[in-house]
């Protein structure tokens, strides 16, 4: 089975010369451990180019304020089959809010289905059924005027 990189494991600066390049964790790092944000968030920083990154850097929890696990318990809860609208007055989260997270999620997929189904026990087939629902989600349907 294919391994996803983890944070802190390449430079996602595209202009870096080492833009991409694994670190195999054997001989020298181009990549290292510069202290956390104010939440707590691992920073890290390419030693090739100087720019800093956090280990959320090209997530769905990127510059988010809310919980990361407040975040993937309400996308659990759509793929389980309960309402935005729903979900929105029991978190207290805007619709539009979640329906973000819901666009984000779909363009982080893969990422993400790994998580919901070890963690949340959601099944394939409501993983399914959640990026059907997400994929309709934006699109008004036209009625024919009648005359």
């Amino acid at each position: 089975m294919k391994k996803f990189a983890k944070p802190g494991d390449f430079c996602p600066n595209e202009t870096c010369p080492d833009y991409g390049k694994l670190q195999d964790g054997v001989g020298q790092r181009n990549i290292k451990k510069v202290g956390r944000t104010r939440k707590g968030v691992q920073r890290y920083q390419c030693k090739t180019c100087n720019v800093t990154f956090t280990e959320t850097t090209g997530t769905i929890l990127y510059r988010k304020r809310t919980p990361e696990d407040e975040i993937l318990e309400t996308l659990a809860l759509l793929a389980e089959g309960s309402r935005i609208s729903s979900l929105s007055r029991a978190k207290g989260h805007k619709e539009d809010t979640i329906l973000a997270w819901l666009r984000e999620a779909a363009q982080h997929a893969e990422q993400l289905e790994e998580v919901l189904m070890a963690d949340f026990r959601v099944k394939r087939a409501q993983l399914d059924a959640l990026w059907s629902y997400v994929g309709h989600k934006g699109e008004k349907k036209a009625m024919p005027k009648q005359k």
